[in-house]
């Protein structure tokens, strides 16, 4: 039988975020795998009590003594979010440029994981020999430093994943796109194409992080007080700027929010922003004088807990925002986020604070390819092969039709499981489908989608609480008098609805002597049923209800 090379998403494709790649070579019953990257997504208000969203990588840990590696391409959290969650099931060698293994480490620190022996540092452009795999680092422009596209070569022939880019002449920080790289390998010849589809509907370029500094500085040199900047910590650009702008405007700057401190140790360990003035801690910072400072903060989406949310509600330690003082939003409102960043605008508004935002001024650029961006991409890859990832079903269906324009042989659109085989008699193709699913961080546990704890939770959002305790006599007889408590539902004459529910609860113990466990258990639904459909008659809640039956 003849070798084959496997491509196998089992995150991020048909949804943005998440991402998580298997590349396969070899025998169709012994392949050799890599993983590239092993991201998270955030949850929203519809799974109460849970932050993070990983790929289940059950598909992969069956498999995990052929795992060779992960290979990191960046460090943002939909690339790296679930290594530390998810690595103590496949403890396999980690390939990651400086800049993201330092963010790593402390990811494994947090759980108290020594890493040490399995984390490999790859210098940029550099290169790792993994048989049959042979991966080249590619640098390009993103929203992060040292973000990553991969050369991968395999005994069929080359695929190139992009991970997330963008063609930023002027990146401000970090190296400019590696394009005469990749010319090269597009002259090389190259398999397959694995790229970014995000941004793949927006015309034009995704601009520049020069430009955004050009606007900003200007927009801060007519502002006379109090500057407050928010913006994606990982920008470490946009943080350089922000650095640039208030020295060049004769003002000090404070970091606000553990994520910016976190990042620019980073950043700093590695060797960037060192001719950057140094950040003045926020407790100094309330000395000095509102048209001397900046403050660069964490929580541009209107996050709860985040930095500026907490300023803007008055209850930030450190940093205090008073009318006549500007808040720059310099970052993209995701989707999904509108409602509560809106509230979080007109809160400060309300208060005569000046809002700017990416609605009002150009202060902020995706770090993702728009058309022209992919264009360049594709002239200079030229690939045979195209395999949309990192989108939405629409951004990857339009994406396919963007290669057909640019005269892609074989464009594959896959979904998160879908299998697709090269080979070297037969076009590719999606050939199989592997188990694919999500993982949602309940606390520290991980659970799959239909938890019996995400179902009750979202049972005790919806409805309500209601507990009923029944005393029995050592004779099995029951106590006329149950202990009944609630929470969430909607009752105004609180007396009025306990008295009914006695009356129902007595109604239904009538019948029952308790003599064995089997007549409990009867009694427990029995209550259930009766409690529940009385709840639901005078508040319209069938309320998540639980029955203890106490001897006494």
């Amino acid at each position: 039988m003849k070798d084959e090379l496997l491509f196998c998403p089992l995150g991020g494709s048909g949804e943005i975020g998440m991402n998580m790649n298997l590349f396969g070579y070899g025998q169709p019953s012994n392949h050799k795998w890599i993983m590239v990257d092993i991201g998270v997504t955030f949850a929203d208000d519809t799974v109460p009590g849970i932050d993070l969203i990983y790929p289940d990588p059950g598909f992969i840990i069956e498999k995990k003594e052929n795992l060779l590696a992960i290979v990191l391409t960046h460090a943002h959290e939909d690339h790296i979010g679930a290594i530390a969650h998810l690595w103590p099931k496949l403890k396999c060698q980690i390939f990651a440029t400086p800049f993201t293994a330092v963010l790593v480490k402390e990811k494994f620190k947090e759980k108290n994981i020594d890493i040490t022996n399995h984390l490999k540092i790859v210098q940029l452009n550099g290169k790792v020999f993994l048989e049959p795999f042979e991966i080249e680092y590619i640098t390009l422009t993103h929203s992060i430093l040292e973000p990553n596209g991969l050369r991968i070569k395999t005994p069929l022939g080359v695929v190139l994943h992009t991970g997330d880019w963008k063609v930023d002449p002027n990146p401000l920080i970090g190296d400019e796109i590696n394009s005469k790289r990749l010319k090269e390998i597009g002259e090389e010849g190259v398999l397959a194409m694995i790229c970014d589809s995000t941004n793949v509907l927006s015309a034009g370029r995704s601009g520049s992080e020069l430009d955004v500094r050009k606007n900003m500085l200007n927009i801060m040199d007519r502002l006379k007080k109090k500057i407050i900047i928010t913006s994606f910590a990982s920008n470490v650009a946009r943080m350089e700027t922000a650095f640039y702008c208030a020295e060049k405007t004769g003002r000090q700057i404070s970091l606000v929010g553990r994520s910016m401190h976190r990042i620019y140790k980073a950043a700093r360990q590695c060797g960037y922003l060192k001719d950057s003035i140094e950040p003045v801690d926020p407790r100094e910072a309330k000395n000095f004088p509102r048209e001397k400072i900046v403050y660069l903060c964490t929580g541009s989406q209107g996050e709860p807990m985040g930095a500026m949310m907490r300023i803007s509600n008055y209850i930030h330690p450190d940093v205090f925002i008073e009318k006549g003082d500007a808040a720059i939003f310099s970052s993209k409102i995701i989707p999904g986020n509108e409602k509560k960043l809106y509230k979080l605008h007109n809160q400060l508004v309300k208060d005569g604070i000046e809002v700017i935002s990416e609605e009002t001024e150009f202060i902020h650029v995706s770090g993702h390819p728009n058309r022209e961006d992919l264009k360049d991409m594709y002239q200079w890859v030229q690939p045979k092969c195209l395999i949309p990832v990192h989108g939405e079903h629409r951004h990857m269906i339009e994406h396919i039709n963007f290669a057909k324009e640019m005269q892609v042989p074989y464009p594959v659109k896959v979904e998160n499981g879908d299998i697709v085989r090269f080979s070297s008699d037969s076009e590719p193709e999606v050939y199989d489908k592997a188990p694919s699913g999500r993982l949602y961080l309940d606390g520290n546990i991980s659970v799959e989608e239909d938890s019996q704890s995400i179902k009750d939770r979202k049972n005790l959002s919806a409805n309500g609480y209601l507990e009923i305790t029944i005393l029995i006599t050592p004779k099995g007889n029951i106590h006329n008098d149950p202990i009944i408590t609630f929470r969430g539902l909607p009752i105004y004459e609180k007396d009025e609805f306990i008295y009914g529910l006695v009356e129902e609860i007595e109604k239904t113990t009538r019948t029952y002597r308790l003599g064995n466990k089997q007549q409990e258990s009867n009694l427990i639904d029995a209550l259930k049923i009766a409690s529940r459909r009385y709840a639901k008659e005078k508040t319209g809640k069938k309320p998540f209800t639980n029955i203890n039956l106490a001897k006494i």
